[in-house]
Parts: structure tokens; sequence; C-alpha cells
């Protein structure tokens, strides 16, 4: 079997959706698979998901990206960080799947958090990241290290970009120049009414809705094939995710 690179979106506690899509791509060793983060907040499996990934790389070529949502957790774990907005989006369900979690498992989960990349850009120089970049030279020259999980001016710019204008144009975007694709999650395609993986420019975003009432989705980078779990909604009867 060819090595695939598949890139997984937003998984937000929903470890019945990640084990459920992991499954119908019919994932193995031969395959590199690129989570873009956001692995905790909204359904009530955070910590379960943290523990299944931790697992998982022992036996599968893996790459974890850092989430916003991520970073937020971290910050709780380590200094019980009562931060409103966290908690109102999602944080809650993660405090509350927390509770009868003991202090050993915490700290490997927080040495899991720390260990998580900004971004990954492989040999065929495509960029895979959690949300964005600002640096017009690219994200090695990224100052605000944060913007790579929290800018969404990428994705809207590639929304917004005519579809008319040539890459050699002098108005286009330098930042759609640099790389060959992008790969993001972040900001969820159910924004615009989509959930499936969204192409704009060179930019594709992975980020199908998970943490709401969508599926979550694994994408097959070369051949844009993808495959997604029941809505997450329907696996978690009685919770509301962030819904």
């Amino acid at each position: 079997m060819n090595r695939r690179t598949l890139v997984i979106g937003d998984i937000h506690g929903a470890l019945k959706a990640l084990e459920q899509v992991l499954e119908r791509a019919k994932v193995s060793g031969d395959d590199l698979i690129i989570f873009l983060g956001d692995y905790v907040d909204g359904w009530s499996q955070s910590p379960e998901v943290i523990n299944f990934l931790i697992e998982f790389k022992t036996s599968y070529n893996c790459v974890f990206i850092r989430g916003n949502h991520d970073e937020l957790c971290l910050d709780w774990l380590k200094n019980n960080t009562q931060n409103e907005n966290w908690l109102v989006h999602g944080g809650q369900a993660t405090v509350n799947a927390y509770a009868e979690v003991p202090e050993n498992i915490r700290k490997i989960h927080i040495n899991f958090i720390e260990s998580l990349d900004d971004y990954y850009l492989d040999h065929k120089n495509r960029l895979f990241l959690h949300a964005g970049f600002t640096n017009i030279k690219g994200v090695e020259s990224e100052y605000f290290s944060k913007m790579f999980y929290w800018d969404r001016s990428l994705w809207e710019m590639a929304l917004a970009l005519n579809p008319n204008l040539h890459i050699e144009d002098d108005l286009y975007p330098s930042r759609l120049k640099l790389y060959n694709e992008i790969y993001i999650g972040h900001t969820p395609t159910v924004r615009i009414g989509k959930t499936v993986p969204v192409n704009a420019a060179n930019v594709w975003n992975v980020d199908t809705g998970a943490a709401y009432k969508s599926p979550l989705t694994i994408l097959d980078i070369d051949t844009k094939k993808y495959w997604q779990s029941d809505n997450v909604n329907l696996l978690y009867l009685g919770e509301k995710g962030r819904n």
C-alpha cells in the first residue's frame, strides 16, 4: 500500500467520532496522519481523546498540531485559570470531564499538549497548521506565534479572493503564493453552510463542525477523497457540545 497523507479536522472531545472516522478511512501504519488541533472542548471525552492520541502515536506515524482550545486547556490544567470565555465555548465540558482524572494522568496530558507543533511543512511545500499566519515571508518569520492557532484572516482572505485573479497578478496575496497547499481547521465550514472540506484558492479547511451538529472529517490530501463520521451530536445524545 502507498503511504497516504491524511489530515483530520477539529475533534473537540468527540472520541466516538474520531474512532469512527479512522475506521472508515481504514487508516494503517503506512499512512502519515496529521491532526490539525483542537482535541478538547465541546463533547464529554476530552481526556479520553488525549489518552487515545498518546496511545495512537505509539503505532502510527503522526503529526500533532496545536489548536487554540488546546492552549486554553493547557493554561487551565497548569494554572487552574478560570477563563470565562473558554468555559462558555466548550471549556466547561472539559473541566467536568477532568474531574475524575488523577493528577498523574493530568501531568501526562500537560506534557502531550506542551509537545504539540505550531505547524508542519512537508517536502512538497504543503503547509499544515491549525489556523493561519500573518507574516508575508511565511511561517518561519511569524512574529506572533499565537497566530498559528488563532488567526482567521488567512481563511477569510482565501474565501474573499477573486477566483479570476491569476497567481502572477500583483494583487494576488503574498501569503498564498508561499506554499503549494495550506491545510487548516479552526474556522468551521458550517459558517458558510458546508459540512465537507472546503477549498478556497490553495487553502483547504478541514474543520467541518464536529464541535456542533456536523461530522468529523479525515482527508487524503493527494486524492482529496475524504471520510466522515456520523453527525457528532447523534453520537453524544443528551449533550450539547458547543451548540
